[in-house]
């Protein structure tokens, strides 16, 4: 019996290193450390090795090994990490397939770890390379110029400011903006596009005055808005707590050749929200300052809107479990490399799924419906329509087929009633919305002019849509090409391929639900920085259902059955959609 015993034992240890080998690490207790320096070793590995390289089916095993990582701790140390490196890994890729799917899946990847991981030490480098794919693979020049804006404006003591301030520098404008910009490094004071010619040049005596400071406020966002009754020059600074002179976070603005106005409260306590104070004085005979505090802050945006002129101020709070960590990938005490281990799904996979979409920022419950204009704002009118009474009437009849297919919904208005276009988009970030959908109904000057559109925030791209954000802004087309270029900064961190994600799917359901009945004109999907979307925190699309100029289309735009067919449609996009990114969250 002795002589089998050694030949017994060599195949039990055979088998049990082969159930270890087939069995996931993290039943045995292996670290998520572990598992990211195994998966990061594959990368580079794999990186390294040109014949490998060439077959997709290895780079989908690298980025396997990374979206394990990052369902293990959506929050973790290594979740900001797994994401960039999953945009690595397809970017690579795409570099070797040429396949855009593959740069998208890329910039999808840099762009989840950016939103999610603001203040990590490697969202910089995800911002320059999402740029680089952009301008060099995708042909995206202007959202390629708002990230390297991005950095330039938000992280400017990264390493790579310098690489993103020669890529600003060496760009066209004229592919972003349609003119030539001289680019300058981004100092406390903001001078308005439209201040070259001020009313205090003209007449030395006169002087702007702040009528009026409003706030919204919750504890994750703040809008606060200065209203004044002409455009004046700014200067803004940032101070940091110091808890030894009981100082908390503060922002400031001074307002020059500016005086108080009566009706603004010199001393506001705000009881609720991140916002603490609001204090307002006259600094000297020419400046007027405005004192914020806020009891936290991780990320604030001063950007100016006119007719009647006031200044924006967005302040968002510190993300939960922030992390700041070393931008070394993996410390020199690493593990040495051993063989990938495969990921077992546990049994509330799908509970984990529903988490991950909602840690993404993905999930899809609450939908806000922006009904144009109101109360004193007619909008457009024409044929005996006013643009402000068609787009409630719609707003409610969408409401009640998105609430059949399961969400909730919310209004900015609904009734007739004005509401400030910062304010409609103030409302869904409070609100902590999933999407908004701003409605408004078109004009032209030729009667002949119909079909419906549907707009995303960007730079606008041809004439057409510079008109309609103006006529939307209530500003001079002139004054949209202005503002272009204060106006990208303000979009940097916005949900824009989200957004135009959104605005497909609702369009072209739109389009093929109205078409079971009528002939309509395909206006297509366009893009321009219309107000009421800038700021909003979450994907957002602004449609025009149609124009009121053209008799046949007004017409139409009178019957809850024209209108009750494009609501099908869109709701049909906003399906279409959530199912996506759903497919997105399972890449």
């Amino acid at each position: 019996m002795r002589k089998f015993f050694i030949p017994n034992l060599i195949m039990a240890l055979f088998l049990a290193g082969l159930l270890v080998s087939v069995i996931p690490a993290s039943a045995f207790g292996a670290s998520i450390k572990d598992d990211f320096t195994i998966a990061w070793k594959q990368f580079h590995a794999l990186s390294k090795n040109q014949k490998k390289a060439q077959y997709r089916s290895e780079w989908e095993k690298v980025g396997k090994n990374f979206r394990n990582v990052f369902k293990r701790s959506t929050r973790g140390q290594y979740a900001p990490k797994s994401l960039y490196y999953l945009g690595r890994t397809y970017e690579e890729l795409g570099n070797r397939s040429g396949i855009k799917k593959d740069f998208r899946t890329a910039v999808d990847y840099y762009g989840r770890m950016i939103s999610n991981f603001p203040s990590h030490q490697w969202t910089d480098d995800s911002i320059f390379r999402r740029a680089e794919i952009r301008l060099r693979k995708l042909n995206e020049k202007d959202l390629a110029y708002s990230d390297y804006l991005t950095i330039v404006h938000r992280y400017a003591k990264s390493d790579m400011y310098s690489m993103a301030r020669k890529r600003l520098d060496s760009m066209d404008r004229k592919g972003v903006t349609g003119k030539k910009t001289t680019h300058k490094k981004p100092s406390g004071t903001i001078i308005p596009a439209k201040s070259d010619s001020p009313k205090s040049d003209t007449k030395s005596t006169s002087k702007a005055k702040l009528l009026s400071v409003r706030y919204t406020s919750s504890e994750s966002y703040t809008r606060v808005v200065l209203d004044l009754d002409e455009e004046v020059r700014y200067r803004y600074q940032i101070l940091n707590p110091n808890q030894s002179v009981n100082r908390p976070h503060r922002l400031y603005i001074d307002l020059e050749n500016t005086v108080l106005g009566n009706g603004v409260h010199k001393a506001t306590h705000v009881a609720d929200g991140i916002l603490k104070d609001i204090r307002s004085g006259q600094r000297d005979p020419r400046t007027t300052r405005v004192v914020l505090d806020f009891n936290s802050m991780q990320d604030y945006k001063i950007f100016p809107l006119e007719n009647p002129f006031r200044l924006v101020v967005d302040v968002q709070a510190p993300e939960e479990g922030k992390v700041v960590e070393n931008k070394s990938p993996v410390h020199s005490s690493a593990p040495k490399e051993s063989k990938p281990q495969k990921y077992t799904p546990p049994a509330n996979s799908k509970k984990m799924a529903g988490d991950l979409l909602e840690q993404l920022g993905l999930t899809f419950k609450t939908i806000m419906l922006d009904a144009g204009h109101g109360g004193k704002d007619p909008g457009a009118s024409a044929n005996g329509l006013k643009e402000k009474d068609i787009n409630l009437r719609f707003a409610k009849i969408l409401a009640a087929k998105l609430k059949k297919a399961g969400f909730s919904v919310l209004y900015t208005r609904s009734t007739d009633v004005f509401i400030p276009l910062e304010e409609r988009t103030a409302m869904a970030n409070i609100k902590k919305a999933d999407m908004f959908i701003s409605i408004h109904c078109n004009a032209h000057r030729s009667a002949k002019i119909n079909g419906i559109e549907t707009y995303t925030l960007n730079l606008a791209r041809n004439r057409n849509a510079v008109r309609v954000a103006a006529r939307e802004n209530a500003v001079s087309a002139k004054r949209i090409s202005d503002l272009q270029v204060i106006l990208t900064d303000l979009m940097l961190n916005s949900k824009m391929k989200e957004s135009k994600d959104l605005a497909n799917n609702i369009h072209s359901g739109s389009l093929q639900s109205i078409r079971k009945k009528w002939s309509v004109h395909d206006q297509g999907v366009r893009e321009a920085p219309f107000y009421v979307l800038m700021g909003a925190k979450m994907p957002s699309v602004l449609i025009e259902l149609g124009y009121l100029t053209n008799r046949t289309e007004a017409k139409r735009l009178k019957t809850d059955s024209y209108l009750s067919y494009i609501a099908d449609g869109i709701v049909k996009g906003v399906l279409e959609y959530k199912k996506q990114i759903e497919r997105y969250a399972s890449l």
